[in-house]
């Protein structure tokens, strides 16, 4: 499912993705790696290396005015995802709400071949950048593209040795605050996770594109998660050296240990967020050691302030409300009040099934509220849990095959049991017969029926996932329809 529509709301790509078409006309590199089908479809094959360069560096020529060189043995960065984190950043520091003339500086770690988070910062925002890479091959393509581009002046890239973040880098500019730090760690910890042998869920389906990363830019020891641990190790020695730490994730699970380390550490600002493009997911962290930082919401929290939940309603239909009425007059009132509160006790019934806390709260004439408090998640594997009293019900023990036999043979006639009058009337100790319409309960369970029918014990089933403590408001208004 194309994720293109939850883009950052100011990325240029979320509702006008690039037109291959277009940019095939203006620029003959890029056209020779397009596919046109019989319907006249553009596309481009995301496997390939090659086209997926002549993309990257056709958008960034044609929306950014960059120009770069990439070699196909290194990271081909994709201009959407990138895209993302800038805008992101700029969430985190403020951009947009403070004085455009203030000279925002950034740290760059691992910058890549492609610089691209520099030369992205620098052209759109003129943010300074202290851009670090260990790879050779990278160190020379990422100073190449930033001289050929001249933004020499707003970013810095500086070859460093292997395993070094933070620390190191800062040595020789111990007086300058930073804005913020950039980050997009090797994602995996050894060459069978990076070909998903041991780390992708069977039933996904494989990647759409092409991985041209080197050992240094796809791999490092523990992985993501470690690599990140190791910069949130460095920002507690250098604290508010910057105002704001950041990295982003390439699989999901690393988010919540993250956040726990930096909860067990006693960082007092931490956020994160998800980048979403084409088909492609993902997350990024970002903490910060400074009280007066504005903290953007999480995603998951602004969808819900976003997109307000619609109220539970239940509409009682008019031919419901007649047959409530006429129970209601058995008891000496036949109003519409009367009906709600029978409605009302059949709710409050099935919330105490379901062990849901619930009391009633004042409001208006013809209503009924209630507050609810879910404890424990009861609501779920009903159906299962059907299934299982039914099979203990088949299981109940049957009477021995020569007493069941002997009551086979006995055949029951009027003569032996009496007349028919006196089975209207059934047999003495069954109390008074039934009137036409009455119904009646049928009384002695056996051992294994009384155990399903009490309330409470339901049988052994499997265990239930705890719910967190949740409280809703539930409003019944009934009304004529």
């Amino acid at each position: 499912m194309a994720l293109s529509k939850s883009m950052h709301a100011r990325n240029r790509y979320k509702d006008k993705p690039p037109d291959f078409a277009y940019l095939a006309s203006k620029y003959p590199d890029f056209k020779q790696h397009i596919h046109i089908n019989l319907n006249g479809r553009v596309s481009l094959n995301f496997k390939d290396p090659e086209a997926v360069r002549a993309l990257t560096c056709t958008l960034l020529r044609e929306d950014f005015g960059l120009s770069i060189d990439i070699p196909l043995e290194r990271l081909i960065p994709t201009v959407p995802l990138r895209l993302n984190y800038i805008h992101w950043v700029e969430d985190l520091i403020g951009h947009h709400d403070s004085d455009k003339s203030t000279l925002r500086r950034g740290i760059d770690i691992g910058t890549g071949a492609s610089c691209i988070y520099p030369l992205l910062g620098s052209t759109l925002n003129g943010w300074y950048f202290l851009a670090t890479e260990v790879d050779d091959m990278c160190f020379n393509y990422a100073k190449k593209n930033v001289e050929q581009n001249n933004l020499s002046d707003l970013i810095k890239v500086v070859k460093v040795p292997q395993k070094t973040l933070l620390m190191d880098a800062l040595k020789e500019e111990s007086e300058i605050i930073y804005d913020f730090c950039m980050c997009n760690p090797p994602f995996f910890a050894n060459q069978l996770e990076a070909k998903g042998v041991n780390s992708r869920n069977s039933r996904r389906p494989p990647p759409s594109s092409v991985n041209t990363g080197g050992i240094t830019e796809i791999m490092a020891e523990g992985g993501e998660l470690e690599f990140v641990k190791r910069i949130i190790h460095d920002s507690l020695q250098l604290k508010k050296r910057l105002r704001w730490y950041s990295c982003m994730l390439g699989k999901k699970c690393s988010l919540a240990p993250l956040k726990e380390e930096l909860r067990v550490q006693g960082v007092p600002k931490v956020t994160y967020t998800e980048f979403c493009q084409g088909r492609t997911m993902r997350w990024a962290l970002a903490w910060s050691f400074y009280d007066d930082v504005t903290v953007p919401s999480p995603p998951s929290k602004r969808r819900k302030l976003e997109k307000p939940r619609k109220p539970i309603t239940f509409v009682v239909l008019e031919s419901v409300m007649k047959e409530l009425s006429l129970k209601a007059s058995s008891l000496g009132s036949g109003t519409v009040e009367e009906g709600i509160v029978v409605v009302t006790t059949w709710i409050e019934k099935i919330l105490t099934d379901l062990k849901v806390q619930h009391k009633r709260v004042p409001c208006g004439k013809g209503e009924v509220s209630l507050f609810l408090t879910a404890i424990e998640n009861s609501w779920i594997h009903l159906r299962r849990k059907k299934r299982e009293r039914v099979r203990q019900l088949r299981e109940v023990p049957r009477a021995p095959e020569d007493v069941i036999q002997a009551l086979e043979e006995k055949k029951f006639t009027p003569e032996e049991s009496g007349s028919s009058q006196d089975l209207a009337q059934g047999p003495p100790e069954s109390g008074p017969a039934l009137q036409e319409g009455e119904s009646a309960t049928v009384e002695g369970h056996g051992p294994v029926q009384d155990s399903l029918f009490q309330e409470g014990n339901p049988g052994p089933m499997e265990d239930e996932r705890k719910s967190t403590l949740s409280k809703e408001w539930l409003d019944i208004t009934f009304s004529s329809v």
